[in-house]
């Protein structure tokens, strides 16, 4: 089993991100993780793993249009990415930067692409996904590793 940990970062805090949510996904026993850059990513990764968590920077309250490009590009698999578990994440520069709609953006696309959508544990605060400002301090990196752990969770639960 596997879990797609996808990001685009400009400035590293998307990454920095994406790397301890990997971390997360690795505590759990039989589930991989491949971390990759929307730049990186392949049709093989994206319809080999069971869990796909996409991250982003706040772009006018939007993901970016890097991570978008990769749904649009992938649009043709929609039909085989049913049932896979979907989350997202992203980092903004400041606060109300729109953090929520981006978030929401990806997680409508993951809808459309018939994703089973998670959002963060309740121990990291329960709502539609993650969501940092500026670099991930302490309290923002546990959050993410939550996250990665409980896609991992539940890909291994439902598909395993």
């Amino acid at each position: 089993m596997q879990v797609l940990v996808m990001y685009h970062s400009r400035t590293g805090n998307t990454e920095n991100l994406a790397k301890t949510i990997s971390n997360g996904v690795k505590q759990v026993d039989g589930v991989n993780c491949l971390l990759k850059s929307v730049d990186e990513v392949t049709e093989a990764d994206f319809l080999n793993s069971q869990g796909i968590i996409v991250g982003s920077p706040v772009y006018f309250g939007l993901m970016s249009a890097e991570v978008k490009k990769v749904f649009d590009k992938f649009v043709g698999l929609r039909g085989r990415t049913a049932d896979k578990i979907g989350a997202a994440f992203v980092t903004a520069a400041e606060g109300s930067a729109g953090e929520e709609t981006a978030v929401l953006s990806i997680l409508q696309v993951m809808l459309m692409y018939g994703m089973i959508i998670v959002g963060d544990p309740m121990e990291a605060s329960g709502h539609y996904g993650l969501s940092c400002v500026g670099l991930p301090g302490k309290d923002c990196s546990g959050k993410a590793a939550l996250l990665g752990k409980r896609v991992a969770e539940l890909v291994k639960k439902i598909k395993g």
